[in-house]
């Protein structure tokens, strides 16, 4: 392709919106335009890592037994109504009207569809199991979109779901497309790695998220030093065993505490250490009042307390609400008295000897606390985050932190849209029975937006083969001479021959602007045809390392490919 023929909108300065590396570089190297926030044009170059990362992504797909189709953006109300979700999904769902009063949504993902599909063409076990895919823009109303590509109100995706009948079925290709997401995210080129997640509004309960580990990452990844064990720090079990100290137990008594409210403050006021703290909060979970308690040094993980409550909806009580509720401010609630609201702790709780906890009344705290003698628990469970240096749940190692971008994420739903729905199939027995499902999502263009911010140095971004737009960038640099000119035409059909896919910068450009645009671009490998063309001499350059070389262009095609093959 000649560079004069495309539409590469380079820029000098970084847009001053952009806040990472990889948002900062797709605008300066005129891969995006951003039409609206959270809403951008691909130009040409994007549009052709897209089309390669969507070759993998078809490809693996394909080797696991899948089967692409396409699907609506616009979906009808009623489908979302029958599970359930029209109502519980959020104001991210657009929403819309059409000329006859009937509602629809843009969709954000597709269960709803392809379940009325597959209900609809699917009666018998015979025809299970079925794994069906596609690659399609998606629409969230993001309350605030950020970061270019990887928090958007469009984007590209690639969402699949599987249909079983059986629980093994199931986890078979369960397993199949968990393999295939690791062969995606390594052929692209990207250090990832598989975590345990949480399901969120998707529903089901085994489920893993794909992360890619950067500093960007607007999740915590909880991981072994020393095993391959990984998890969404939402959904990393704590095994820490609390030994209760030997210290004798104190009479419980009441200590002024004006104006201290946070762990702090009332830790450093009685010169008592934040372990020896009991953080107490209310929640509602659905409509339920719930006390919550865990040690003062630790944080409530609401994700756990919503799977121990096998509650739909778990939310943090407010100021005012606590107040009316419990009587007192958010800085004084304790579990003492508390005889009408069921009462659940961390384990971290259970260890706590004279201890200090809210007294449910203004600039009061109680010390010399101990649970089950100054108050009841009705269960104790794990309550809290994981944090760094905590032993790994497989008990291999301690766990550290790392931030991580979600390009990846594989659920077993089970029956929750089936059953909603209908979606039934008729047994070997001719029983009727719910298809069991599965669903796989990958954001194709968060993806492009991770690669871009893992592969890039000062310069601009450093492609990995795999899905660079172009593997060659052929400069000439100067087409007014002849020479240059004639050399670069030559080895433009020569590169394209041999099946390279080349971009050739022919514009009438100073060199300078030429080198500064390729290094921004990043392609594999450049290919410099200067001042001596008129001896077939050119200059070849890898992005990556920065190895530069002079070849003869009968040695070139021979270069190229063991360049290629190295990298």
């Amino acid at each position: 392709m000649k560079q004069s023929m495309m539409l590469i909108p380079t820029l000098k300065e970084v847009p001053a919106d952009a806040e990472i590396r990889s948002h900062q570089l797709l605008l300066r190297a005129g891969f995006i335009r951003q039409n609206a926030s959270g809403i951008y044009s691909y130009m040409p170059l994007a549009k052709k890592v897209l089309q390669k990362v969507e070759a993998i992504i078809r490809e693996e797909m394909d080797n696991a037994g899948a089967s692409e189709l396409l699907m609506p953006a616009l979906q009808l109300a009623e489908l979302w109504q029958e599970s359930g979700r029209w109502y519980t999904y959020g104001p991210e769902l657009m929403r819309m009207k059409d000329r006859h009063d009937r509602e629809f949504a843009l969709g954000a993902t597709h269960e709803e569809v392809i379940t009325s599909l597959v209900r609809d063409a699917v009666k018998s076990y015979k025809k299970l199991p079925l794994a069906l895919y596609q690659i399609q823009t998606k629409f969230r109303d993001e309350k605030r979109p950020r970061f270019g590509l990887l928090r958007g109100r469009e984007f590209i995706m690639k969402d699949a779901y599987s249909f079983h009948a059986s629980s093994e079925s199931l986890a078979e290709m369960y397993d199949k497309l968990y393999t295939a997401y690791s062969n995606v995210f390594r052929r692209c080129g990207l250090n990832f790695r598989a975590v345990i997640a949480d399901s969120g509004a998707m529903g089901g309960k085994d489920t893993h998220e794909f992360m890619v580990l950067s500093d960007v990452g607007e999740d915590t990844i909880a991981y072994s030093d020393i095993s391959d064990y990984a998890a969404n720090i939402e959904m990393a079990p704590v095994i820490a065993q609390y030994k209760k100290s030997d210290e004798v137990a104190k009479e419980l008594e009441r200590a002024a505490t004006e104006n201290q409210k946070t762990i702090e403050e009332v830790s450093s006021f009685l010169n008592v250490s934040k372990q020896q703290c009991i953080k107490t909060l209310l929640f509602k979970a659905d409509e339920k009042y719930i006390l919550v308690l865990v040690r003062g040094d630790h944080e409530v993980n609401e994700i756990k307390l919503k799977n121990l409550l096998e509650a739909a909806d778990v939310e943090l009580a407010g100021a005012k609400e606590t107040k009316q509720v419990m009587g007192c401010a958010v800085g004084s609630l304790g579990p003492i008295g508390v005889k009408e609201i069921d009462i659940i702790a961390d384990h971290a709780v259970e260890a706590i000897v004279n201890g200090v906890c809210g007294a449910n009344e203004e600039g009061i705290h109680y010390i010399h606390v101990n649970p089950e003698r100054d108050f009841s628990v009705t269960q104790y469970a794990d309550l809290r985050f994981i944090q760094e240096g905590d032993p790994t749940p497989d008990g291999q190692g301690t766990i550290q932190f790392a931030k991580g971008i979600e390009v990846g994420h594989i659920f077993k739903l089970g029956t929750r849209y089936s059953e909603a729905m209908e979606a039934t199939y008729l047994d070997e027995n001719g029983r009727t029975q719910p298809m069991i499902m599965g669903c796989y999502g990958i954001g194709v263009s968060r993806t492009m937006a991770a690669v871009a911010e893992q592969f890039n140095d000062e310069n601009g971004f450093v492609w990995p083969r795999s899905l660079a737009p172009f593997d060659l960038h052929l400069i000439p640099i100067n087409m007014k001479d002849e020479a240059q000119a004639s050399l670069a035409e030559e080895l433009y059909s020569m590169l394209k021959n041999d099946c390279y896919e080349v971009l050739m910068d022919d514009r009438q450009e100073r060199p300078g602007v030429k080198f500064a645009d390729s290094d921004l671009i990043g392609l594999p490998i450049r290919i410099t045809v200067g001042k001596k063309a008129s001896e077939g001499i050119v200059e070849v350059k890898a992005r990556k390392t920065g190895e530069l070389q002079e070849i003869h262009k009968d040695q070139l095609a021979e270069k190229i490919a063991e360049m290629m093959s190295a990298l």
